[in-house]
């Protein structure tokens, strides 16, 4: 990743150029008096497809023991029971 380093004053009058070379996958440092404050750099894209989730989702399973009741004591400590 290629890093450009610019003082604010110049940041603001090219802002336009900097995002273009942010979109290419280079990384902007802004610096005051030359000294690194902020850096500038892509978001993470957004997914294009959505992700399938429970039963939906391949080798997703649920346990049969999932339906089977809480012992006695988990049941009260939901309950708000003290043991």
């Amino acid at each position: 990743m290629v890093m450009i380093r610019v003082n604010i004053a110049q940041a603001k009058a090219t802002l336009s150029r900097l995002l273009r070379a942010v979109r290419s996958g280079e990384a902007v440092i802004i610096c005051d008096h030359n000294v690194p404050v902020a850096e500038l750099r892509a978001l993470p894209t957004a997914r294009r497809q959505s992700r399938k989730l429970g039963p939906e989702r391949p080798g997703f399973e649920v346990p049969v023991s999932f339906f089977e009741p809480l012992p006695d004591d988990l049941a009260r400590a939901f309950a708000g029971e003290n043991p």
